[in-house]
């Protein structure tokens, strides 16, 4: 007897849909497929929760001299001026007007990169969204259209906010030069090997990305008569693997940055330094 499989009308499709096999079980793999999801979802809900008060405390974020990258660079003539952040260096773009924190302000940018990159979106795509939550393992949802719709469509800007990520990672760079200036005196202290690797990992990041692959070689059909090119491109292409590792590392330290500065600016802990 030969068996013939019912093909999958247009309304009906994942593992019900007819000429399907009968499977009811959810997935049949038997290792903790959950873990890498669960533990994506407690890393960034954790940052969510941080970066938002950091964003919204709108005080100690200035221990001269270090300046927290959440509140970098500072826009309003208030910066320096609330408690835990005097004499922070600021713009003043904004006068004294301000309706939300200088951190709002900024932290769109960055987030907004990261938000778009590639590989958060299949982080958080799994971790939040279950879509799907592992390999051979279904998503709850019924439809799927991609990025096609709002507000997934908005995926699309990510190139736009690499070139804004390449201007706050030359703004954090400085902002971990002026952390060797003591009053005047070169030195060196905890918190500015704090805010050097910040800058590292951060253009570690941003340079892995694949968008910063396809600005630097992308469009070009013969390498041999771009020679600068390909060498940024083959850069570029040997870090590209391990953007995923950096992505992590960042996004930690970043935190990890704010969090020193934090507790150094409100008193919490001493800076150890070394001043010549």
């Amino acid at each position: 007897m030969v068996h013939t499989r019912t093909p999958a009308g247009p309304g009906r499709t994942g593992t019900r849909a007819p000429g399907r096999a009968p499977i009811t079980t959810r997935t049949l793999r038997i290792d903790r497929w959950w873990a890498y999801p669960a533990s994506t979802f407690t890393v960034l809900l954790a940052f969510i929760v941080y970066s938002t008060y950091a964003a919204v405390a709108n005080r100690d974020y200035y221990a001269d001299p270090y300046l927290s990258p959440f509140y970098s660079p500072c826009l309003s003539w208030h910066c320096g001026a609330v408690p835990g952040s005097q004499g922070a260096p600021h713009l003043g773009w904004f006068g004294t007007w301000w309706i939300v924190t200088p951190a709002v302000i900024v932290l769109i940018f960055p987030l907004g990169f990261r938000l778009t990159c590639y590989y958060y979106r299949k982080a958080y795509y799994r971790a939040f969204w279950l879509a799907p939550p592992a390999c051979a393992v279904p998503e709850p949802h019924r439809r799927y259209t991609g990025e096609t719709r709002f507000p997934l469509i908005l995926q699309n800007v990510h190139r736009y906010f690499f070139y804004a990520a390449m201007v706050f990672n030359v703004i954090l760079t400085w902002d971990a030069v002026i952390a060797f200036n003591f009053d005047g005196h070169l030195g060196i202290g905890v918190g500015t090997v704090v805010l050097v690797i910040n800058a590292v990992l951060l253009w570690l990041y941003t340079l892995s990305c694949h968008a910063c692959r396809h600005v630097v070689g992308g469009r070009i059909n013969h390498f041999s008569r771009h020679p600068i090119r390909y060498r940024l491109w083959t850069a570029v292409s040997k870090i590209n693997p391990i953007h995923g590792r950096f992505a992590w590392a960042s996004l930690v330290w970043v935190a990890l940055t704010d969090l020193y500065v934090r507790l150094d600016a409100a008193g919490v802990l001493h800076d150890p330094r070394i001043v010549a």
